[in-house]
């Protein structure tokens, strides 16, 4: 604290001494010869300073801050290569640093609000803006300018002169002058391109900073272009109205910085009242209705990635489809280089520099939680999708089975048996042997069409659940009830289907059966005082399914989404 009131004092000061430095020859003075120009320079100057210091109290390292405060200052170092300056070493800090503001203020943007230049090329471009603004436009000019040979007794003291050499200043005047504007260009773009190839998170956090700056650098690449029929920037009607306009857009940029700080102060209240109501956030689901509140988006979304990002799901495991950016916003949470989750939001909710990095130092532990919970619960749907899997490829083996046994064995008794007839013919009547074999492959058959139709039942397959249990009510002791006409998956059907063929098989059976929107229940009456289910129960829970078990009762749910 005790340095930024040092920053405070020492802005203030350079503000009012700049204005003193002005009076000292008012004819070169940008703020003394333009209506209104004392205010532009204290008010453009000191609110690019405020701006500065404000970000340094809600980001003290940040470089961006510093970056604000320079071009402050830079601003008032205009005025100080008036040649009434009561001091040499003013005079000549003003004659070398001059036209430095225009590279301060890219400088400071380009870092907005990161406080690091990112880019290569942008570290290029606000090397380049130095090198033509102090290098040549200040100290290559002042080491040959002695305000002297002008006629002027009283003026102050060039500090840098090494040789007068009105020529020589001229030539470097107009190549300052020329370099200046293709700079200038150049850091047009460099800022715009910098907005246009930002993601959409990073563009609303520099959209308002950036806007500024552009109207600002094209005021500076007028203002250069007006100037090079006459080799040397000057003061005269048009370039103090540029002054003006230049002055008018700083402060917006000032003012834009704070508009920022203030939307990123009501973002860090409104976590505030989140991490409170984290705390009854316990239950899957709940920390996004506490987000959706705090941050006043009913329709927010919380994804979270699953099998290295390659899926992602809400907090009950759900599949959640990423939209586009249209009239919904994505944004990517990162906590220490891992993805924590994807918010799709409303537009404009994350705007302020630096809303995100707040977001997730605020949740981050809730998000990674719910993110394990999510892939916890995914991996258990996996688990019982892998068991109905299992369970259909079972019940297609016995399919396959049945159709073997029907299409080979089946197929080739009943052959034979035909050949036993044949040659029945063919021998003597009273033929015991004959008989007996007769008699022995008849009865093989049956019980291998039986043991077909135990595998997998024809008529199940074909025509469905109902029409299955009259069939087999054709040989057990069972009698069905009411039972639902739509056709359900293959897995439910089986089943279903071989709970009431066991139960029946072992005392007489009522069944009846009903659907609803997300279950088929299965209720049995019976009279066998003990049941032996064998591996139905497992076959059951492998679907996801509850089998209740009481005297005289039987009762069994199966979910439809089951389905896979």
């Amino acid at each position: 604290m005790p340095v930024r009131l040092v920053l405070v004092a020492s802005g203030f000061a350079v503000g009012l001494f700049t204005e003193a430095i002005a009076h000292g020859d008012p004819g070169l003075s940008f703020a003394l010869s333009t209506s209104f120009g004392t205010t532009a320079l204290l008010v453009t100057g000191w609110g690019l300073m405020g701006a500065g210091l404000a970000l340094s109290l809600k980001r003290p390292r940040n470089r961006a801050a510093l970056g604000l405060y320079l071009a402050g200052c830079a601003w008032f170092l205009a005025e100080w290569d008036n040649p009434g300056a009561s001091s040499s070493a003013v005079f000549s800090i003003g004659l070398a640093l001059y036209a430095v503001c225009p590279a301060a203020v890219a400088h400071a943007v380009l870092m907005y609000p990161s406080g690091q230049l990112r880019s290569w090329i942008n570290r290029i471009v606000v090397g380049l803006g130095y090198a033509v603004t102090v290098g040549i436009q200040g100290l290559a000019s002042a080491t040959v300018f002695d305000p002297g040979s002008l006629g002027c007794s009283d003026c102050a003291s060039n500090l840098w002169l090494i040789a007068d050499r009105p020529s020589t200043q001229t030539a470097i005047d107009l190549l300052g002058v020329r370099a200046g504007t293709a700079w200038a260009v150049i850091a047009f773009v460099a800022v715009a391109w910098r907005v246009v190839s930002a993601s959409t998170a990073g563009r609303r956090a520099i959209a308002l900073v950036s806007t500024c700056a552009l109207g600002y650098l094209g005021l500076i690449t007028a203002t250069y272009a007006t100037s090079l029929d006459r080799g040397f920037l000057g003061t005269g009607d048009t370039d103090r109205t540029l002054w003006l306009a230049q002055a008018a857009t700083l402060s917006v940029l000032a003012v834009a910085v704070l508009v920022d700080l203030v939307r990123a102060r009501m973002i860090h209240r409104t976590l505030t009242r989140l991490v409170v109501d984290l705390g009854r956030a316990a239950s899957p689901g709940r920390l996004r209705d506490a987000m959706a509140d705090s941050l006043g988006d009913p329709d927010l979304v919380i994804a979270y990635p699953i099998n290295d990002g390659s899926r992602y799901v809400d907090a009950m495991a759900l599949a959640v489809q990423l939209p586009p950016d249209g009239d919904r916003r994505t944004t990517t949470l990162r906590y220490a280089g891992a993805e924590l989750a994807v918010l799709v939001h409303r537009p404009g909710l994350f705007d302020g520099p630096g809303a995100v990095g707040d977001l997730v130092s605020a949740v981050h532990l809730g998000l990674e939680n719910e993110r394990l919970q999510a892939e916890a619960l995914a991996q258990l749907a996996e688990v019982r999708s892998s068991g109905v899997r299992v369970v259909a490829a079972g019940d297609e083996e016995r399919r396959r089975l049945e159709r073997d046994l029907h299409d080979g064995a089946q197929q080739r008794l009943v052959g034979l048996s035909l050949a036993l007839r044949l040659a029945r013919t063919r021998l003597p009547p009273g033929t015991t042997e004959l008989d007996a074999a007769e008699s022995e492959l008849q009865a093989t058959i049956a019980d291998l069409r039986d043991l077909a139709h135990g595998l997998s039942p024809v008529m199940l397959k074909d025509e469905g659940l109902p029409a299955a249990l009259r069939a087999l009510s054709e040989t057990d002791d069972l009698i069905v009830g009411e039972l639902p006409v739509r056709r359900l998956p293959d897995v439910l059907e089986t089943t279903a289907y071989l709970l009431v063929a066991e139960v029946a098989r072992q005392g007489a059976t009522s069944v009846t059966g009903a659907v609803g929107n997300d279950w088929f229940s299965l209720e049995l009456q019976i009279q066998a005082e003990r049941l032996d289910l064998g591996e139905l129960p497992d076959r059951v829970r492998a679907v996801d399914g509850t089998l209740e078990v009481r005297p005289g009762h039987v009762v069994l749910r199966l979910p439809l989404r089951s389905e896979r």
